[in-house]
């Protein structure tokens, strides 16, 4: 049975608001598309069962896909009127209540998981710690040359090899038969068969490595949960006995294995409210399924729709129907009742268009109509997004630099981009190589000097350049060396100022009193260096949020590191360090870090289309960039996986064609389109360009879109085709 409500508007919602169905102890699938409330709703619910049922927080399971969208519901537990003392509510993913129960339960199911050694302590390994075991057994198969045909780097063919052990575990297929399903599925030459042997060689390795030295990646943890853990009838009991009352968000967004684990518990559970997106479906290439997702609803007592949108305008709905009306694999999305006319007339008041024949002129618009819109029309910062469908570094600088000079705050967000990225990290890591010479790896001197020129507070490059050739000094065979401040010439300490001078001697003194002291874990020297030098007045960390953020990043990525290294062998601190900066320099992809999703800054976003859809807020302004980009449509290129082919709704007896290709670029566009539409309060500004930022004409679909809803006479000249 499915019902349609209406939710009162989240600024108006009270317990008292809520309908007898989100009350009673059913277990309800309530879906409809963004912006109607829903997560709003799941909220007031965990709010009731709190406060006006009385229920003990620590009965109650809060799930979602990914932590960063479990935000709202933290938010109102941290409300002090549903304190709890003695008890909390479990917020988590499927990830992290496997592995919490992997980790409880380890006695009872090592045996029978296949490891090796059950009678001694599990190690789980982060995303990071994967990488760096992988890259053991991806190096020698490199070296052969067996993976030329792909051409992809090392931590692309890393991360595309432990993407399949994961799809493997999500779906719940064997990982032994990720090659068979590819190999079926391609229809061009036979040289990436053999490459698809070669990458399943790679992942059997790793799950042996894994097994008999009691290390579980995420995929085993999975695994190992769904499959086992699962299958044991006390295990299984005992955590369904656990909780009472269940709230599942943004089901659309988590895998077959999160969706059979909730088929399984919904009969033992009193009470649980199900949301579904209907029109997202974002992280497919992770292992979504919303068409799982949707069948939940079969097992559920009642199906509730909601269809009222409280977020986006008249107008901005309108032009969501325009556009998707254009993609003709799906219906467009309903509208809410009494919307206005979607005529092309009535969508352009949702949007402007800049059309500029080179890339630096966007970027100019950009800066200048955000400035407008911040300090003319008083639009708060943090209700501004821009966003592309990939942020490259110097798009990130470029823009960032441009909206300085006019005194806009801003922000980027980029958690797929590698940590030696990151100008913080590498800052970090430099002076770290200067602090361990035992470490033999003496920083180049143009590090050093960026070195310089991230740490010091109103050092400039040119200055930092300067200090650098002078005090820095690196022998072969001996360690690297700082000299004094003091004893630089009388010119040059002027030039550099004294002040700046002092803060280098001071940084300098603490790099040579660590190295007197005994070897310390990466971790702990990079947390000393932070709190004890750089975050103080006269270093630039001490006003440089995002700085910190990537301090913080890096110190748990390392810390995590040394205690998945220490759980195998008994590898010195030194040479761990060692270690550790050698697997960012190759490239590692740095794990979910929770502080850079959290909303604490009034300032400009800038981030990738899909980051900003599963941050799942909503602005008043937003700007896409590189409209005319192919990448709005397509999704990345990933030789060695598929996660199309690589899931359940796809038939192993089926080719991938040509025709499958554009259907699914055209689905991804559609959601793409209606899910920042619908988390967009007031107006889009489209900023197109005739060459795009590598020097290309640009033709991507978006383009082609827009030109249909605008009529062919907007067209820019050399824009689409």
């Amino acid at each position: 049975m499915s019902d349609s409500h209406s939710l009162p508007s989240p600024t108006q919602s009270t317990l008292a608001d809520l309908p007898a169905w989100a009350i009673e102890g059913n277990k309800v699938f309530l879906h409809g598309p963004a912006g109607v409330g829903k997560t709003t709703l799941g909220v007031a619910r965990l709010r009731h069962l709190l406060s006006q049922r009385g229920v003990s927080a620590r009965r109650i399971l809060v799930l979602t896909p990914q932590r960063s969208l479990a935000a709202p519901y933290w938010d109102a537990l941290a409300a002090p009127a549903l304190a709890r003392s003695g008890s909390q509510v479990t917020v988590q993913t499927v990830g992290g209540l496997a592995r919490s129960q992997v980790e409880l339960y380890w006695p009872l199911i090592a045996a029978d998981a296949g490891f090796a050694h059950p009678d001694r302590e599990p190690v789980f390994l982060t995303l990071e710690t994967a990488q760096y075991y992988m890259a053991g057994l991806v190096q020698p198969v490199i070296a052969s040359g067996r993976l030329d045909a792909v051409g992809l780097s090392q931590p692309r063919i890393i991360s595309q090899v432990l993407d399949n052990l994961n799809k493997a575990a999500l779906v719940g297929f064997a990982h032994t038969d990720v090659a068979r399903r590819l190999q079926r599925a391609w229809q061009h030459d036979s040289n990436r068969l053999t490459v698809y042997e070669d990458a399943q060689e790679l992942v059997n390795a790793f799950r042996t490595f894994c097994l008999h030295n009691n290390l579980l990646d995420f995929s085993l943890q999975i695994q190992v949960f769904s499959r086992t853990l699962l299958a044991n009838d006390w295990c299984r009991t005992q955590l369904f006995r656990s909780y009472d009352h269940l709230i599942a968000d943004n089901l659309e967004e988590d895998t077959p294995v999160a969706h059979d684990l909730l088929k399984l518990w919904l009969p033992d559970l009193k009470s649980a409210l199900l949301i579904y997106d209907a029109e997202a479906g974002y992280r497919v290439f992770l292992g979504a399924d919303p068409d799982s997702a949707q069948q939940l609803q079969a097992v559920c007592t009642q199906a509730v729709a909601l269809t009222t949108h409280y977020v986006s305008s008249d107008d901005v709905q309108a032009l969501a129907l325009a556009l998707t009306r254009q993609l003709s694999t799906r219906p467009a999305p309903e509208p809410a009742p009494d919307p206005a006319p979607a005529t092309p007339g009535v969508a352009r008041a949702a949007f402007d268009v800049a059309l500029r024949r080179f890339y630096p002129e966007m970027l100019d618009w950009t800066a200048d109509t955000i400035a407008h819109l911040l300090h003319e029309d008083r639009v708060p910062a943090a209700e501004i997004a821009v966003l592309a469908p990939f942020v490259s570094d110097s798009l990130r600088f470029s823009l960032m630099d441009r909206l300085a000079q006019r005194g806009v705050p801003a922000r980027s967000h980029r958690p797929s981009r590698e940590l030696r990225a990151e100008p913080a990290t590498r800052c970090l890591l430099t002076l770290a190589s200067l602090a361990h010479p035992g470490w033999q790896l003496p920083p180049l001197a143009a590090d050093v000097a960026q070195a310089f020129y991230l740490a010091l507070d109103g050092l400039d490059p040119v200055r930092a350049h300067l200090l650098s050739r002078i005090v820095y000094r690196a022998k072969a065979g001996e360690a690297p060396t700082l000299t004094s401040f003091d004893i630089i010439a009388g010119k040059a300490q002027e030039r550099i100022t004294y002040r700046l001078g002092q803060a280098y001697e001071q940084l300098r003194r603490w790099l040579l009193a660590y190295r007197v002291e005994e070897v310390q874990a990466l971790d702990h020297f990079l947390s000393r260096l932070f709190g004890e030098v750089l975050s103080q007045p006269g270093f630039r960390f001490h006003g440089d949020f995002d700085a910190g953020r990537v301090a913080a990043q890096l110190i748990e990525s390392a810390r995590k590191f040394r205690w998945a290294v220490a759980g195998v062998g008994q590898t010195p601190l030194l040479d761990m360090g060692r270690d550790y900066l050698g697997l960012v320099e190759s490239g590692l992809i740095g794990a979910l870090f929770v502080a850079g999703w959290q909303e604490n800054e009034d300032a400009v976003l800038i981030a990738p289309a899909y980051t900003f859809l599963m941050r799942n807020r909503a602005v008043q302004h937003q700007f896409w960039l590189d409209v005319g980009s192919s990448g709005w449509a397509e999704r990345l290129d990933q030789p060695l996986t598929h996660p199309y082919v690589l899931s359940r709704r796809w038939s192993e007896d089926r080719i991938w064609t040509d025709a499958d290709e554009v259907a699914t670029k055209q689905q991804n566009l559609y959601r793409l389109l209606v899910g920042l539409l619908r988390r967009c309060r007031t107006r889009v500004h489209l900023g197109i360009t005739q060459w795009g930022e590598q020097g290309f004409e640009q033709q991507g679909m978006l383009v082609q879109v827009l030109q249909r809803v605008l009529g062919q006479g907007e067209k820019p000249q050399g824009v689409g085709g």
